[in-house]
């Protein structure tokens, strides 16, 4: 018997017994529907997260005050305060040879009026070197002057919804937006950034970092952005960033150094494994469509024996029986494994229509991964119906006993 022939023999038996066969692709399509959605839905996740933090820059360091570390022994009599960061230690980590762009960070919220207009939002106080670290993008106007940090300029750059809520029908540059008790010149309008980890840029109004300090009281920094020379650059860079700020804090590592490799080296692994396991449990469907797989084979087979004793009578071996029954089982899984595709992209179109913003996309390796233990499957669950199948004796199955 030609391998033709048990491709023509699967076929045919396969459409003698519609309801049998409905009931197996049915079966596999659902498994397989649920595994690609759920592939699927995990990696875009992990895309999703990883490309917000790559978007928040090149080569990025971050500097907290505060040591990041669980220390035994009981707690201090009087309390411990983590040093603050100043400006001072933000502008002496710009002599740094591995370092090119250094923003200090206040962060703030606060009432922005104009016109009688008014709503509260947070205000960022940096420098002219945040658009560079945070690849900022102005639709109008300029960002922060170049001028020394220290200097209390009394201008701002507002986001897309803070010109549209507050500056309806009117020209935004020049105008001054009131903070607080303070006005501050409009010099610039952000392209529109939307959310990035948490920071939704369409709703902020950047000032001057030394302004923000006085604007809220207070010497201290949030936090220090750093933009490195190049990756290689950056081991260097975090070593002289705890060097500098040691001596400057009399001998104190009192501070939490956070690198943009390692965020997104630590969220990829986390992710990957999400994605593993949800695939791991999209793959136990899969498994019930293998058990119903064997179940059906199994009944078919016993209303099949006087075709297989004939078979065997005509001279076919158990081999041959067996690939007949084997040919089947992957020929159903096959069709099973491309109708449960045909489902997932539609589920998956939408879920992408649905949900503009995040974009879902089935990865190469899911589509390949969804086909192949679809198969694998159909294989290793049809084994026994066929090895039944290719053990009746021939006598026995032709008298249908």
């Amino acid at each position: 018997m030609y391998f033709q022939d048990t491709i023509n023999h699967a076929i045919t038996s396969i459409k003698s017994q519609r309801l049998r066969t409905a009931l197996i692709i049915l079966a596999m399509s659902i498994g397989v529907t649920s595994v690609t959605v759920l592939i699927s839905l995990s990696e875009s996740a992990r895309r999703y997260v990883i490309n917000e933090f790559e978007t928040l820059g090149t080569h990025l360091v971050i500097v907290l005050p505060g040591r990041n570390e669980t220390t035994g022994g009981p707690p201090p009599l009087f309390g411990e305060t983590p040093r603050d960061l100043t400006l001072q230690d933000a502008q002496s980590l710009q002599h740094s040879p591995y370092i090119a762009a250094v923003a200090p960070l206040t962060i703030g919220l606060a009432p922005v009026t104009y016109a009688g207009l008014e709503r509260e939002t947070n205000i960022f106080g940096s420098t002219h070197d945040l658009l560079r670290v945070r690849h900022l993008t102005m639709a109008q106007g300029s960002f922060l002057p170049v001028s020394e940090a220290g200097n209390v300029l009394p201008v701002c750059v507002i986001g897309q919804k803070i010109k549209e809520e507050l500056f309806t029908g009117s020209t935004v540059l020049g105008q001054w937006l009131r903070i607080n008790n303070r006005r501050f010149r409009v010099i610039g309008v952000l392209a529109s950034e939307g959310e990035s980890v948490g920071v939704d840029f369409d709703e902020l109004v950047i000032i001057p970092v030394a302004a923000a300090q006085s604007l809220f009281d207070t010497e201290s920094l949030f936090r220090i952005l750093i933009e490195t020379k190049s990756r290689d650059a950056m081991t260097k860079a975090v070593d002289e960033v705890k060097r500098i700020i040691k001596l400057r804090h009399e001998g104190e590592d009192d501070i939490t150094i956070i690198t943009q490799d390692s965020v997104v080296g630590a969220f990829n692994k986390i992710l990957t494994a999400l994605t593993i396991a949800v695939a791991s449990i999209g793959g136990v469907s899969l498994l019930v469509a293998g058990v119903l797989v064997m179940n059906v084979m199994l009944v078919s087979v016993s209303q099949r024996t006087a075709e297989i004793g004939l078979l065997k009578a005509l001279g076919a071996s158990q081999w041959q029986v067996q690939s007949l029954f084997l040919m089947e089982a992957i020929v159903l899984s096959l069709v099973g494994a491309l109708m449960g595709l045909l489902i997932g992209q539609a589920a998956i179109f939408l879920i992408k229509i649905s949900y503009l913003s995040f974009p879902v996309e089935l990865p190469l390796w899911g589509l390949i991964s969804a086909i192949m233990v679809s198969l694998l499957t159909g294989l290793i669950f049809g084994v026994l119906p066929a090895r039944k199948a290719a053990e009746l004796d021939p006598i026995g199955a032709l008298a249908k006993r």
